[in-house]
């Protein structure tokens, strides 16, 4: 087996069109394609984020996967931007409120993080 990168990581918003405000207006992803999926009644957006997609899909009551207390599975999505803290800066401005910035110990690099409208943790890594 030879995995070279992650394709792409996907979301289920509770609300769609906040989710992708959120995604798109907010963070600045660029938008690939948008589905509506007539059959299922729900939307699927694919967005660029450098190599690699995110799939935002729109999903009707779909249950609250829950972040606090941690349970097993995927735990966060985590960001590198250009700049770090211009990013910081730029998110606090937007009204997207940052954790207090730490060190990492393992890395020694800066690291924050955040929440998307549906409380997912987004994690900002120098």
């Amino acid at each position: 087996m030879n995995f070279q990168t992650i394709h792409h990581i996907a979301i289920i918003a509770s609300d769609y069109e906040k989710s992708k405000h959120f995604y798109v207006e907010l963070l600045g992803l660029p938008i690939i394609r948008e589905t509506y999926r007539k059959e299922r009644d729900d939307y699927k957006l694919d967005l660029k984020a450098g190599d690699i997609e995110i799939e935002l899909f729109g999903i009707k009551n779909s249950p609250k996967r829950p972040s606090y207390p941690e349970a097993c599975g995927l735990r966060h999505l985590a960001f590198r931007p250009d700049d770090f803290d211009k990013t910081v800066e730029e998110l606090n401005a937007l009204g997207i409120e940052t954790e207090p910035v730490r060190i990492d110990p393992l890395t020694n690099a800066k690291m924050t993080f955040f929440k998307d409208p549906d409380d997912l943790p987004i994690e900002l890594h120098e």
